[in-house]
This record gives C-alpha cells, structure tokens and sequence, in this order.
C-alpha cells in the first residue's frame, strides 16, 4: 500500500479521520533543492499539489493515477516518444513528469507539456531514479504520512532523525557534514558510545587520529554502508554510509556497535536510513537564500557542461537566447584559508553584480569566482570593465583582498557561457604574468594578442623540433654555458629594435647591446634582414618564454 493511499479519505482502522495532505509542486521544489529536482514548465493559476511519484518503464502501459509525478525512466526527451509519453501522462491525470537532464534541448517537451497542461520537471543526469523515487516520496509524504519511525521526524531536524536511526538499528548514531563536522547525534539511554564519539559530540567534530582519512575515503568511495573492526581500547565497532544526492556528498552516518548489539539486518537499515537522511541533509544545508544557491548550482553546471541551456533558462529564469558575459574573478596573490576566502568574494561579488543586473548569477570554482552578466543590447565594453572594477574595489575594501578580473566576450545565448568562461579564464592568466598586485581588470579584446599566444600554448606551443635553427642553437648555447642570447635578442624584438630601449631593459650599457647583437647573428645565422624569419624567431623566443622555458 502506498503513502497516498494510507492518506485517502475516509476511517482508519482505529476509526480515526485522516485529511488528505497533497504538497505544492512549489513547495517540494523548494524542499529538494535544485541539486534533485527543479521546473522546466509549471501550469500558471492554482497551485499544482503532488502526490506520490510513480517509477514508469517505457515498455510498461501507463495506468491512471490522478496527482501523481511520473518519472520517466529512459525517456530520450527529444524523442517523440517523450512527447507522446507527456501527453498521455496529461490524459490519465498525472500532475508532473520527470525527465532526466542530459543536455539535449528541452524547447520543444516543454512546448508539449504547456499544450498538455502538465508540469514538466528536470533531474540531473547523475542522480539514480531509485534515490529520486525515496527523495521524492519522502518530500511529499505529510507527517504521519508513512509507516515508519522516520515520517514522524520534521524534515531538517539531525537530532530527531540521529534518534530515529539509532532507534531502529540499535546503535548510537551520529550524522555530520563532508567535513567531519557533527551536525546531529543520539542520545538514547542505553546505547552505548566509546571515548572517540565522547570527544566528536563534545568538539562537534571527529578527533583527529591517524585512520581518518583511510577510513572517510573507504566510506565516501563505497556503493553503500560498510563495517569498521574495533582498533583497541576506547574504539567500538562502527557502521557508515555516504550521504548523497546524486553525485553531490551530502554527508555521513556513523552507527556504533556496542553493547548492545546493532539489530539484524543493520546494514539494509542503514542503507534506508541514508536515503531518507539525503531530505534531511539538502534541506538542513540550505543556505538563508536558496534561490541565489540553486541559481550558483546551474551556473556551475552551465560552466561544467553538465545540464543543457534549455534547463539553464528554465532554473535561471532567462531566455536561452540572452546575450551574457563571464567575468571571472581570482586573488592577485596568494591568501590564507583559500576556501574560506573564495565564499566571502563571491558574497561580496554577487552583491555587486546584482546591483548592475538582478539576474547576474555568481558562483565558484578552482580558486575563481565566476559572474554571469546579462548584457543588454548596445551596452559599450567599458560599462563591463566598470562594473567588474566597482566589484574588486568592493572586495578589497570588504575584504582586503586584491583581485583580478577577466571579461570574456558577450556570448548569444547560454549554450555558449563555457566559450565566454574560458577566454575570460585566459585573461586572468594573462593579468597574473603581467599586473601587480592592485585591482586590475581586462576584457578579453584589451588582451587580445597575449590570449592568442596562451592559445597557441595550449594547442602545443612550438614543439622542440619545430624551433627554428638559429632558435635551438641559442636555446641550446644559453643552457649550456649560462648565456643571455635568447633573453638580448627577444628583448631588442620587444623594442623594435631600439638599441637604447633594450638594453635599459636589459640594465645593459647601449654599445653592449649592439654588440651582443651582431655577435649573435654570427655565432647562430640569424638573418635579421628577413622579416618572416625575425616574425617567427620572435614569436618562437615568446612562446618559450610564456613557457618558462628562458
């Protein structure tokens, strides 16, 4: 028997009343959180309400069942089975279905559910349909809803639902963060616990021992729960399992077993148990404003690849064909607690960002922060480079963190933010090699040649064999004997050839240059007087400089 119809009107076997609790499609969205589950399509005017979802095989027939969520297990969304499969769902009363994200265009199913009537909703590729089948149940069944110890737990309560655990498998249990950190523990008289948990619930945090990071990796890579031997004194048998929303850790669950014994079949139980703990743990991790986390989360998908730009418009709330930029954010140097310091600049960078467009998305990523811009049409290069300045100067007065910013080229849509991203990525490295410390900021055109040579370097460069005669006779000189030759004549290219000018660079006197100079063309066969010979000497000279290679 389902939950829903344990919640059909009508006596109990104790001649109670129960009322009918059918959630809103808003508020389960917003209990799952876009990580599980977000809206591609939702019918306008009264509220959608859903009942339990139903796992559909596609060559199964399609019974009636009225409210429910269809997951629609193998449906190729582009398919025109997927919008048969839409519309039947329509027809037999169906409030929702689900597809899974996998970067195809959701344009024309969404078009399908708006003519069928029926909400039409996005999973991400990587969470499995049974976890999406349990979150799901689990966010629309009311409390008192089902016939376990966990409904009556209010979703988000960790210390009601660490008891509820350790109650139904018999051991002390705690509940905590990737981290280590506790986020919730039993306390039922009786169980037993060891020195190690003592010390976690006290701290709120597992002590530190030799075995952690052995023990955490065993748990985090494993397809499920798995047992722990007892280490010596003051070390008690232990169960855990990972927590996940799909591909997302969400946590851990640590059971202990003491004395008494966990109950049989524990590890099943705890299995269970973190299926139900993935609610608890997205909703109890929530930060205070869900809708700039979810709309971080698609960004990161977007940049990653991940979800498709239909899905992306959908969860962003922008058309698909929006003209955008990324800005790319990173400290000038190095700074303390990176991790810590990349989460108090991307608050301080949204803030900014969102003053300039309500819909600019920030999010993070390998030490960067990245800003998704709407750039409305006819809106000059340098209102960009203003707004990126204004978001540095802001951080540096929040934060006393210098940053670099690189603006990446107004893209048509947002199926091409991972083109803008990675120009604006190249700019970062090119104002790393070339500004100081201060705030500076570049688009991508003002760098335009030096992000050519990086892309010339990412493509190969110039291989060893490649180097020009002149250029590998002076390369191979140079390491040999400690010489300067490749360094004096791509700093006399840099000058155009102004004696005077290179060698102030070089910190040379001018008759020394010049010498330098013409003793090189002897000793290697430069010919200077070819000008293809000296564009690709000097380009070479450059490539293996950007290399570190002089």
């Amino acid at each position: 028997m389902s939950a829903s119809d344990l919640m059909a009107d009508g006596p109990m076997p104790d001649g109670s009343m129960t009322v009918p609790y059918h959630p809103p499609l808003r508020q389960v969205l917003e209990t799952l959180g876009g990580h599980v589950l977000s809206a591609a399509y939702a019918p306008d005017g009264e509220a959608v309400t859903l009942r339990e979802p139903i796992v559909h095989d596609p060559e199964d027939p399609l019974d009636e069942r009225p409210g429910c969520v269809l997951l629609a297990v193998g449906a190729r969304v582009t398919s025109p089975d997927a919008h048969d499969l839409v519309r039947r769902a329509a027809r037999l009363g169906y409030h929702a279905v689900v597809v899974k994200d996998r970067g195809a265009d959701l344009d024309p199913l969404v078009g399908t559910a708006k003519d069928a009537g029926i909400a039409l909703l996005i999973a991400p590729q990587a969470i499995p349909w049974r976890q999406l089948d349990a979150l799901l149940t689990a966010a629309i069944s009311g409390p008192g809803s089902a016939t376990t110890t966990y409904s009556t737990v209010a979703i988000g309560d960790l210390f009601a639902l660490a008891n509820a655990i350790a109650a139904t498998i018999g051991g002390a249990t705690t509940i905590e963060d990737p981290q280590g950190n506790v986020l919730g523990y039993s306390n039922i008289p009786g169980q037993e616990i060891d020195e190690i948990r003592r010390l976690g619930i006290l701290g709120r945090k597992t002590p530190q021992r030799p075995t952690n990071r052995s023990e955490y990796n065993h748990v985090f890579k494993a397809g499920g729960p798995v047992r722990f031997d007892s280490l010596g004194p003051g070390h008690m048998r232990r169960m855990a399992t990972a927590v996940r929303a799909g591909a997302q850790l969400l946590g851990f669950i640590w059971v202990l077993d003491g004395d008494p014994p966990v109950v049989s079949g524990a590890m099943r139980l705890l299995d269970d148990a973190g299926r139900i703990a993935a609610l608890h743990l997205l909703r109890a991790l929530s930060p205070s404003n869900p809708q700039r986390w979810h709309s971080s989360e698609t960004l990161r998908a977007l940049l990653d690849g991940t979800t498709s730009e239909s899905a992306a418009a959908a969860r962003l709330s922008l058309p698909a064909d929006s003209p955008v930029t990324i800005v790319a954010f990173a400290p000038a140097g190095p700074v303390p607690e990176p991790g810590t310091a990349l989460a108090s600049i991307a608050d301080v960078v949204s803030l900014s960002c969102e003053a300039w467009h309500p819909q600019a998305v920030c999010t993070t990523g390998s030490g960067k922060v990245y800003a998704l811009l709407p750039v409305p049409p006819g809106t000059p290069a340098a209102r960009l480079v203003r707004i990126a300045t204004d978001a540095a100067t802001a951080v540096r007065k929040s934060t006393r963190l210098n940053l670099h910013a690189g603006i990446g080229p107004v893209v048509e849509g947002l199926g091409d933010v991972p083109a803008s991203s990675r120009l604006a990525e190249r700019v970062l490295r090119v104002l790393g090699e070339t500004a100081g410390a201060s705030v500076a900021v570049a688009t991508d055109e003002q760098v335009r040649s030096r992000v050519a040579l990086h892309d010339l370097i990412e493509r190969g460069g110039v291989a060893v064999d490649q180097l020009l005669k002149p250029v590998r006779r002076m390369l191979d000189h140079d390491r040999a004997h400690a010489g300067t030759h490749c360094v004096t004549l791509l700093a006399y290219f840099d000058a155009f050839g102004e004696a005077a000018k290179a060698a102030a660079e070089l910190s040379v006197h001018e008759n020394t240059l010049r010498y330098r100079i013409r003793r090189l063309q002897e000793l290697f066969e430069v010919d200077l007087a070819d000008p293809t010979e000296r564009l690709v000497i000097w380009l070479q000279l450059r490539l293996l400089q950007l290399r570190g290679e002089l």
